[in-house]
């Protein structure tokens, strides 16, 4: 008899979001991606789900690439680790503000990323996927719960392996008719002069003209159209 989410205490919600999530896991994998961990508070988290995925404990599952990235300065490590389509796990309370940083930033450095804590939740659209628990103490219950989450996606990326129909590379999404390109999140990795600035995006390293929302500092995080910046994007204090 095959085991369920709902069968291990999930509800269904949740257990739609665990195999949406899955399913998003094993399209990144096929496709290359390199799975980096964090968990500020909790590094153990962190260390155990790059275990779960780069060390199979089944006889013929694919070993994942999967990296855990622990100390100061969080925010650094995952911008200088992290590669367009790459994946970044965090496992954390949603006012963390090395991850939240990270959540900000991670669409503008091409990654996709999964949120997994408990108690309050983050602000929509902060992550991809978000796999929240309703408890508000994380230091007991919320833990068995953390460690079900990772174990469960481990076994359901691998449930998608096995049907390779599933991971066929998605349709790009829709771009502007007249100079095909959309606004693009992007994060600046100079600060601007003369009306330009080095700008990080999912599609790379750009120079971009910054004319319309001078001055840019490095770190800030833009919305990118057509080689130009036309909009900054949430300003909010964090970790950065």
């Amino acid at each position: 008899m095959t085991t369920t989410a709902i069968d291990r205490g999930l509800g269904a919600e949740l257990a739609e979001d665990l195999a949406a999530t899955a399913l998003t896991l094993a399209k990144r994998f096929a496709a290359g991606a390199t799975m980096w961990s964090i968990a500020p508070s909790w590094e153990p988290h962190a260390l155990h789900i790059a275990v779960e995925f780069v060390h199979p404990v089944i006889m013929g599952k694919r070993a994942l690439p999967a990296v855990a990235l622990t100390g100061p300065d969080l925010v650094d490590l995952v911008r200088v680790s992290v590669r367009p389509g790459d994946l970044v796990v965090a496992v954390s309370g949603a006012a963390d503000a090395q991850v939240r940083s990270v959540m900000r930033r991670a669409p503008a450095w091409g990654a996709t990323t999964i949120w997994i804590g408990s108690g309050e939740r983050p602000a929509a659209g902060l992550a991809d996927h978000v796999l929240w628990l309703d408890d508000p103490d994380p230091r007991v219950p919320a833990t068995g719960g953390f460690v079900l989450f990772y174990h469960l996606l481990w076994e359901l990326t691998h449930v998608c392996f096995e049907h390779p129909g599933l991971l066929k590379p998605e349709r790009p999404e829709s771009v502007c008719v007249t100079c095909s390109d959309e606004g693009r999140p992007g994060e600046a990795v100079t600060a601007s002069a003369d009306g330009h600035a080095t700008v990080r995006t999912a599609r790379g390293v750009e120079n971009v003209v910054t004319t319309l929302i001078d001055p840019v500092a490095a770190g800030d995080l833009i919305l990118v159209h057509a080689g130009m910046a036309i909009g900054r994007l949430d300003d909010e204090e964090d970790g950065r």
